[in-house]
């Protein structure tokens, strides 16, 4: 088989469903333990800002795929929050953007370290080298997905 062939059908059709179900874990298993303070949009938003700030409301939503509207009313309620601040354009534009605050960074901080002791729980029983390639692999997936979809995401230099 050859690096362009789809994958045979038994093992697609396991990783369909594999993924189903990590859709179905990952929010409730990571993203709503008890004492993680940020909802699932706001933890993506930071995380996107954290690495690609400051971003106009226009930026978010064709990063998210989301309509304007959508994204301005997340970024409204963190906003109140004291989780992200706007910001004039550094490159000199009209529009506003958006940066997270320090309050938004420091609580990002904390959730993810929560996520990671969480996921870690999760694994603890996994070969570091188990550990490694499924991140290899989780991120050759997205990375997969974002090529099609002509919308790189961002990563940091840890997770490269």
């Amino acid at each position: 088989m050859s690096d362009r062939e789809p994958a045979d059908h038994a093992a697609l059709t396991r990783l369909v469903f594999e993924l189903t179900l990590l859709s179905r874990h990952f929010p409730t298993s990571v993203l709503r333990r008890p004492g993680f303070q940020l909802d699932r949009s706001a933890f993506l938003l930071l995380t996107r800002l954290e690495i690609d700030y400051p971003l106009s409301l226009r930026e978010l939503a064709d990063a998210f795929r989301l309509d304007v509207s959508t994204i301005n009313r997340q970024v409204g309620a963190m906003l109140k929050q004291g989780l992200v601040e706007r910001v004039p354009d550094p490159d000199g534009g009209i529009a506003r953007k958006i940066r997270a605050s320090a309050k938004g960074l420091d609580i990002l901080a904390a959730d993810r370290a929560q996520s990671h002791e969480g996921i870690g729980a999760v694994v603890a029983e996994w070969s570091e080298d188990d550990i490694d390639q499924l991140g290899v692999l989780v991120a050759r997936f997205n990375e997969s997905i974002e090529h099609i979809e002509h919308n790189p995401w961002p990563r940091p230099p840890a997770a490269r």
